[in-house]
């Protein structure tokens, strides 16, 4: 039996923003796109060689709901939380912090020649919302690589060609990949259907859908229709580089407010009345 092709939904071209102390990023989704996302909420791409865009960083706030991901390709991100963890995200590194039932942490980039990576949120199961908050700090040799025909794939988290990545304890168990391909190499996975699944362009120039426009934007994401299972991917003549994710929607209600994500608005209100009173954590 022939799979049928994933075909592209809907393509996330740069939006620029602040947030933080004023730090300039890539907003490549968040707010407005929920529900089609499900289950991430948010995914913000950092890609400066100046450090005037981020050295305000993200000083001391609340987390609660959910799970962020920082993958740094290149700088450097001094970090520390309430848990008492911290530290230095260098290149290649990966931050998960599980925030739970709340963690108050800050994120202070350094100068670098070169500022890139992203921070993704992964929204957490209503039964797991309050669960107690965790951090792991990954460092780049502990990342499998899986080494190819096409050129590699390092896994971050879940499962690819039979090899697991090293976050085991995630909540929604997402699959997270960092492709590499080499120049007009062809890229196929079976992803499960029903999934939500997207491309994020870090380097080079590829073709995300059979007969498709080539997409050569670095920091575009590309979201596939949830129907089907294979998806086809071709580099350009100077290769590709791309992050790949997904995971499985929740289906449940979301209640936002800033950086914390409930299902109902009293939970959101209780969460900053915590936080106002100085409960929270």
């Amino acid at each position: 039996m022939t799979n049928s092709l994933k075909r592209i939904r809907e393509i996330f071209e740069e939006r620029w923003t602040k947030d933080g102390a004023g730090v300039r990023l890539n907003r490549i989704f968040g707010y407005p796109e929920i529900p089609n996302l499900d289950p991430f909420l948010l995914l913000d791409f950092f890609n400066s060689r100046d450090p005037k865009d981020y050295r305000k960083g993200f000083p001391w706030h609340p987390h609660r709901g959910i799970e962020t991901v920082t993958y740094l390709m290149h700088g450097r991100i001094a970090h520390s939380d309430s848990l008492g963890n911290s530290g230095v995200i260098e290149s290649g590194d990966c931050q998960w912090m599980t925030a739970g039932s709340g963690i108050i942490h800050q994120e202070m980039p350094q100068p670098s020649v070169h500022m890139l990576g992203f921070q993704l949120w992964i929204n957490l199961p209503k039964a797991n919302k309050m669960t107690p908050p965790t951090y792991r700090g990954l460092k780049r040799n502990q990342m499998p690589i899986v080494e190819k025909d096409f050129g590699q794939v390092r896994v971050l988290c879940g499962n690819y060609d039979g090899v697991d990545g090293i976050v085991y304890a995630s909540y929604v168990k997402p699959i997270v990949l960092d492709i590499r391909l080499e120049s007009d190499a062809d890229f196929e996975l079976i992803a499960a259907e029903g999934d939500t699944l997207i491309a994020l362009l870090i380097s080079g120039a590829g073709f995300f859908e059979e007969n498709g426009q080539i997409q050569n934007r670095v920091g575009e994401a590309i979201l596939f229709e949830r129907e089907n299972e294979l998806l086809k991917i071709k580099a350009g003549p100077e290769g590709l580089r791309f992050i790949l994710l997904s995971g499985k929607p929740l289906f449940e209600p979301i209640a936002w407010g800033g950086p914390v994500v409930m299902n109902t608005k009293e939970e959101l209100d209780l969460a900053f009345e915590q936080i106002q009173n100085g409960t929270f954590v």
